[in-house]
């Protein structure tokens, strides 16, 4: 192990950091590419890590491609400044005098593990370890050090570059210093951080679960198609895309993988159940927009489907997909993931709800979210519609969250 340099990773009234201040990114993949930009962009030193020189490569021309869109934008000054800031190489041992390394690679705990278990010999004692992981267990990666009290999770959103929500996961491992210190850098990167609990999904994955798996129901039971789905959701809900667009946006076989990963992580808890219609796209290669073909056809020329425009059917689809996720978000909240304040941010700067979802119960009427809730726990007898304990509370103390 290296000896222990004198690193501070705070950043300056500037947004910079001190003269020891080199970010280190794992993975040229579009996200930790995205995350490159980033801290390049606010003057860091950036050191982009990847054993693949192909991925690099890649990397490099579709930096250079938007760095040049963002100059004739006038939001950047020069290409040149920017990008003579990241270092591109295939050595992982070129991390050994950054003050943070964040990994972008794989979602794979045994990867990752290994990954984190190496970054130990490179870097000095006092660099944070940084996973951009969005749902295995920082604990477990932590756990792999033996300094795991300087890993913590800091989750960027795809496109990392535009997207401005960053969730700052401590493991129960995490120091303060390294909380206070990995949350103060990513604010001084002019970006939107919120404080989660290490529990799978953190905010936005867990509490975004019911957008797709109870559209996907609603699907199943014959209730609407996705194209009706969907048009309920933009037009009356005001989401900026539907959940069918969405998940064919985000790739099938990602958006299943998560859920997958965090209803086994959940116990089969069944608010989490996956659904067999993904499943069967995903295994037929139907990914959505990067194959051509999801649950719409992205062919050229293709016919898109008309949804049905009856209001009464739309809201019917939009009432039970939101009662679902202002549930999750009571819930989130009843187990202390989050503070209120936190979980309405990340759902809104995170993945783009129109309102913050407990902020919007409000509006709503707390009543009103517990009387449908218990609707559908009635019709259904299934535990996946159980309402929230601290939802009852509130309503029998005739509270509101604001």
């Amino acid at each position: 192990m290296k000896a222990e340099k004198n690193i501070n990773i705070n950043p300056l009234p500037s947004g910079g950091l001190g003269r020891a201040s080199i970010v280190g990114v794992l993975g040229a993949g579009s996200m930790g590419a995205g995350i490159a930009q980033i801290a390049a962009s606010q003057g860091h030193q950036t050191i982009l890590v990847d054993l693949n020189a192909e991925a690099l490569e890649n990397a490099k021309t579709s930096l250079n491609k938007v760095l040049k869109r963002l100059e004739e934008k006038g939001r950047i000054d020069s290409v040149e400044k920017v990008f003579n800031n990241i270092t591109f190489s295939q050595k992982i041992t070129d991390f050994s005098d950054c003050g943070i390394v964040i990994e972008a690679i794989i979602e794979n705990i045994d990867i990752k593990q290994k990954v984190f278990t190496s970054l130990e010999d490179i870097v000095s004692e006092d660099c944070i370890l940084a996973s951009n992981t969005s749902s295995l267990s920082i604990a477990s990666i932590a756990s792999s050090c033996s300094k795991p009290e300087r890993v913590i999770g800091i989750h960027f959103f795809n496109p990392a570059p535009l997207m401005p929500l960053v969730e700052i996961i401590p493991a129960v491992q995490t120091s303060e210093e390294t909380k206070n210190s990995s949350r103060t850098l990513i604010d001084g990167w002019k970006k939107v951080t919120v404080l989660t609990k290490d529990t799978p999904g953190f905010i936005v994955n867990r509490v975004a679960r019911p957008f797709y798996g109870e559209a996907l129901r609603i699907y199943e039971e014959g209730v609407a198609d996705f194209a009706t789905i969907d048009w309920a959701m933009t037009e009356l809900g005001g989401f900026r895309m539907g959940p069918f667009t969405l998940m064919d946006y985000i790739g099938n076989d990602v958006n299943y993988t998560v859920t997958e990963t965090v209803f086994a992580a959940f116990y089969y808890d069944p608010r989490y159940k996956p659904s067999f219609t993904q499943k069967r796209h995903s295994e037929a290669g139907w990914f959505g927009r990067k194959s051509g073909r999801g649950y719409y056809n992205y062919a050229e020329g293709a016919i898109q489907p008309q949804p049905n425009k009856d209001a009464v059917l739309g809201k019917q689809i939009l009432d039970r997909i939101l009662m679902m996720l202002i549930n999750e978000a009571v819930d989130a909240l009843f187990l202390n993931i989050a503070t209120k304040e936190d979980i309405d941010l990340a759902m809104t700067k995170g993945v783009n709800y129109p309102k913050g979802l407990l902020a919007w119960a409000d509006e709503i009427g707390l009543n009103n979210v517990l009387n449908s809730l218990e609707t559908m726990f009635a019709e259904y007898g299934e535990d996946r519609y159980r309402p929230s304990p601290l939802l009852r509370r509130m309503v029998k103390d005739n509270k509101t969250f604001y």
